[in-house]
């Protein structure tokens, strides 16, 4: 088994959401590594994602502006730490671009795609810095909203995007 398919122990201060998903993970890792495709699910509903940029490398940026329908914009930046297409993303925002500390890490995360016989095995991980950090994004709606990004991930997936 690859390493980066070994179950992991959850860390100290995670968050998580899994789903299986009626769709090739090949698609869901396009979904996740392709600006155009992430715009169009990132988000919880009623959120809308007008800006995101991507360098697909180690190191390489992630960068992301959601929008609420008040107006309220949240922006993200990070880094990615590990890519192995199609199975498996890891960023985190501890850092910007250049290994700059971020000077306020949040988490880190984790999406891993388990091919099951067409199917995929779609796990988020958010792994905190401390238990106040994760208390925290629970409280924000931690598992509403990644569960509504990945409802609009689901449909994009087997419903609006060509294989």
């Amino acid at each position: 088994m690859s390493p980066q398919l070994v179950k992991r122990q959850p860390a100290p201060f995670e968050l998580s959401i899994s789903r299986l998903i009626d769709a090739p993970r090949r698609k869901i890792f396009r979904a996740w590594t392709e600006p155009a495709l992430l715009v169009q699910w990132w988000g919880p509903h009623g959120m809308t994602t007008p800006e995101c940029e991507m360098d697909l490398w180690v190191g390489g940026q992630f960068r992301t502006l959601m929008r609420a329908p008040d107006g309220s914009e949240y922006p993200t930046m990070g880094v990615f730490l590990e890519i192995v297409a199609p199975e498996r993303l890891v960023f985190t925002d501890a850092f910007i671009p250049g290994w700059i500390p971020s000077g306020k890490p949040f988490m880190s995360a984790e999406v891993t795609l388990e091919d099951q016989g067409g199917k995929t095995l779609y796990t988020a991980r958010a792994m905190h810095w401390s238990e106040e950090d994760r208390q925290a994004h629970e409280a924000m709606g931690f598992h509403d909203g990644w569960g509504q990004s990945l409802d609009r991930l689901v449909t994009l997936v087997t419903e609006g995007m060509p294989d």
